[in-house]
Order: structure tokens, then sequence, then C-alpha cells
């Protein structure tokens, strides 16, 4: 960790970045939030940055996605909480589920194993958790290849399986 880039580089523009982030919140305690979040990102991933490039944008990129990541999360929790799932659907999706999960699981997990190697151990890797970054090192090639890969291996699942989606 190098302290000195996050004490002389990065929290010399705490104002700006505070009040960049209310911009985006309109409320002061989500803007410290954000930030907050923002921060920890850049300790997480100073070693990404490339000196000589504009901090300050690199800084407010994150802080961007991180604010939009943030609302997507909150919009799928939303839709839950204020009931559009309806109980009925998911009763009937539950019963389903008990009568047929295991021969759907069972089948699926045979689909899964027909992906190309290629593509498998990304997938997998990605299904159980892994970052982009940590497969790529794990993998050793770039992090662009490892995206197109488990977007290659989805497109084959999507194909194969096309019979079990729920419109």
């Amino acid at each position: 960790m190098n302290y000195k880039f996050l004490k002389e580089e990065v929290l010399v523009h705490t104002p700006k970045l505070l009040q960049y982030a209310h911009k985006f919140t309109q409320d002061q305690n989500d803007a410290e939030d954000l930030l907050q979040n923002t921060l920890v990102k850049v300790l997480k991933y100073h070693k990404k940055f490339v000196n000589g490039t504009n901090l300050l944008g690199w800084i407010y990129t994150i802080m961007r996605n991180t604010f939009i990541n943030d609302c997507r999360k909150r919009s799928h929790q939303l839709k839950y909480i204020n009931g559009i799932v309806e109980s009925q659907d998911m009763e009937n999706r539950i019963s389903q589920d008990r009568s047929e999960g295991p021969l759907i699981s069972e089948e699926i997990d045979n689909v899964i194993k027909t992906i190309p190697e290629i593509y498998y151990t990304a997938f997998m890797m990605f299904y159980e958790g892994y970052k982009y970054y940590e497969i790529a090192e794990y993998l050793g090639i770039p992090e662009g290849t490892v995206k197109t890969r488990i977007h290659t291996a989805r497109q084959i699942l999507q194909k194969k399986l096309r019979n079990y989606r729920i419109d």
C-alpha cells in the first residue's frame, strides 16, 4: 500500500470529490457514503492507476460507476420490497421448483459440462464469485479475454437451455 499516494494525491481532492458525489445523490449523508465507497475502491485498485494520467478523472469514473451500480442494486431490492413479485407467483415457482428442481438442476449441470474447456474455467470461476481480475491473474490472460470467455459461455448456455426460459 502506498500511503504517500493516498495522502498526497487522493485525499487532497476530498472536498471536490464530496461535491461531485453530492451532485449524484442530492443528499449529504449519501454523498459521504458514496465518497467512502469510492475511496475504498481507489485503495483496492490503486495499482491499476497509470502514473501521468488524470487521477481525478480516474477517481470520478470510479465514483460514477459505484453510484450506478448502487442504484441498480437498490432498484432490484425495491422491486421485491414493494411487492412487484407477487406472492402467488412466488408460491407457484416454489412448488414447481420442489417437484422439478432436482431434475432440472441435473440437466443444467450436464449442459454446463458441455461448455468447451477454454470458456468453462473462466465461467465457473465467475459463477463461484471470483472477480474478473482474479480470474485473469489465475489464468494468466487479459481481463478483456476473461470477459469475452464468460460472455461466450453464457451465450452457449442460453442456446442450449432455451427450453427452460421463464418469460
